[in-house]
This record gives C-alpha cells, sequence and structure tokens, in this order.
C-alpha cells in the first residue's frame, strides 16, 4: 500500500506541480488511511472497498485532534474530514487511471459542506503596535521585525516565508518574486517601510545569524538555517506577544490584514487576487465581507441613487 502512495506523490510533485506542502498533506492523510487499514487487515488497495473508506471517515470524525487533552470534548472538524475525503479521491482517480486499481471506490465519497470562515484581520492600531521596533533589537529580533513587515506589506503566505531567497528580493526596485501554490511565481511590491526594515535586518542582523553552509533563505534561524513553518508561526506568536497586541496573532493574520486594508482602502479585487496568488477569484471573494462596511460607504458616497 505505500509504494502506490509514494507513486501518487511523485505524480503530484512532476506531473501535477503540487506544492511541497500539499504533497506533505496528502501524504500525511494517505499513509494515516494506510495505517488504519493494515490495523483492519487490509493489506492491499484491492482489499479496500467503498464501506471501509465509510468506516474509516466514521473513525475520523469521531477522533479527538492530536494537540488537544485528554478527555477533551472536541473532535475532528468537517475542514479536515474535507481534507481526508479530498485525498482519498484524488488519490484513487490517479490509481485507476494510471491502471493500478480497477474499481474508484472512492469516487462516491462526498466531500462534507465547507462552511465559510471570514478571516480575521487585525486593526490598524493593532498593526502599528506589531510593527514597532523593540526598544532594544538583537540580530532576532530584527529578523522577527523584517518577517511581520514583509508579510503585512506584501500578503505572503507562512510556507513563502520560510522559503523566500535573497535573489527574489529586488529592494531597489521595491518588490519580490514569490513561488506560490503550484510553483507559481508571482510579482508582490514591498512597501517603502518594509524595504527600510528589510535592509537593516539583512545589513546587521542577518550576518550575524548566518554559518558556513547556510542556506540563501533570506530568514534564518539562530542556528543559521532555514525556518521551518512550525518555527516561524512559534517566531511571530512571541513577537506579537511582546507588542501587547491584544489578540493571538498568526501568520495568516497579517495575510488577511493585507487583503482587507487594501480593499477597505479602495484596491480592486482582481488586483488583491493578483497579489495573493489566488488561482480563482472566488476565493479572494470573501474579503468582500470583511469589507462590507467600507464598500457600502463607497457604494452610498459614488452611487448616483444610493
Amino acid at each position: 500500500m505505500e509504494a502506490l502512495i509514494d507513486d501518487f506523490l511523485v505524480f503530484l510533485r512532476h506531473e501535477r506541480g503540487q506544492s511541497e506542502e500539499t504533497q506533505k498533506t496528502y501524504a500525511s492523510l494517505l499513509r494515516r488511511f494506510g495505517d488504519w487499514a493494515k490495523e483492519k487487515g487490509l493489506e492491499r488497495w484491492e482489499a479496500v472497498g467503498f464501506q471501509d473508506l465509510l468506516t474509516f471517515l466514521q473513525s475520523e470524525r469521531a477522533r479527538r485532534p492530536a494537540h488537544e487533552p485528554e478527555g477533551s470534548a472536541r473532535r475532528m472538524s468537517p475542514e479536515s474530514l474535507y481534507l481526508q475525503i479530498a485525498a482519498l479521491r484524488a488519490f484513487y482517480k490517479f490509481a485507476v487511471t494510471e491502471g493500478h486499481l480497477r474499481d474508484n471506490v472512492a469516487e462516491h465519497l462526498s466531500l462534507p459542506r465547507r462552511w465559510q470562515r471570514l478571516p480575521k484581520a487585525l486593526t490598524g492600531s493593532q498593526i502599528e503596535k506589531l510593527l514597532t521596533p523593540l526598544p532594544e533589537s538583537d540580530p532576532a529580533d530584527l529578523r522577527d521585525l523584517a518577517v511581520l513587515e514583509l508579510a503585512y506589506a506584501s500578503g505572503l503566505r507562512l510556507s513563502e516565508l520560510c522559503h523566500v531567497r535573497l535573489e527574489q528580493l529586488h529592494l531597489d526596485s521595491g518588490f519580490v518574486t514569490v513561488i506560490g501554490k503550484g510553483n507559481k511565481e508571482r510579482i508582490v511590491p514591498v512597501g517603502e517601510r518594509a524595504i527600510g526594515v528589510l535592509r537593516a535586518y539583512l545589513q546587521t542582523g542577518r550576518p550575524s545569524l548566518a554559518q558556513p553552509g547556510s542556506p540563501g533563505n533570506v530568514f534564518l534561524t539562530g542556528k543559521g538555517e532555514a525556518f521551518s513553518r512550525t518555527a516561524l508561526w512559534a517566531r511571530v506568536v512571541r513577537r506579537a506577544q511582546l507588542a501587547g497586541v491584544g489578540v493571538r496573532v498568526t501568520p495568516h493574520m497579517l495575510r488577511h490584514s493585507f487583503a482587507t486594508h487594501l480593499l477597505e482602502h479602495g484596491a480592486d479585487l482582481r488586483v488583491i487576487q493578483e497579489l495573493l496568488g489566488h488561482a480563482s477569484i472566488s476565493t479572494t471573494q470573501v474579503y468582500t465581507h470583511v469589507a462590507g462596511g467600507r464598500l457600502k460607504e463607497i457604494h452610498r458616497r459614488f452611487h448616483p441613487r444610493a
């Protein structure tokens, strides 16, 4: 069973051009099912039936998330179940198309409805608190501030912040090239304030963090290594606590704030789509709900019959 999962991951990487994060997510989900199947005595994919998939998904729905303490009443969310079903459907479609399996037993799995959660954005005053330099800054502090400035100035994803390299920064021209989902490249402007903070970090912060053999990533850990997603997330949370923002800040909240504040100040939705790297405008349209008050005000002021 493991060998066919590996073949599928190779297909995702080379044929579909899926991002490394998507590959890791699908690998984790499919291997979880593989482990469950082996416990049930299902040693080959041919032995798995539709009812087996349903039984597995029912057990997943009742499972307590790994990060929840013993006794917690929380169970797996519809979003997590959605991803598990999507992974199984994509895998079986690949296996049948490539002739590895005869029957697609996952094709009739229905995807649960995904409730549209409005993204949380920080207010202008919270952003100012978060991006205020600390009174005494060491190289790590300079780096953390540069991460936050770039995240808010350009709307980068957490994985993009981890992987952005020195050659992708074009500070003299005021933009950064980003390799996003599906290895798609986009060009995103960087504001003057963020450029200034990045220059300070590159001149006095990064050289102190870099070690012989350090990668060309812009942001380095205290050991001179590239950041993992988890480690960079923790630095963002820590910085927000030091700044006294008052809410738990995540890297994605900065991306949401970037898009929301652009829309509130009159940016076109299509432009925001390009800056965020969304493949579909429907993904970007969620921000019209977030900035609804501002849009109503624009309509009231400029529509002839408002």
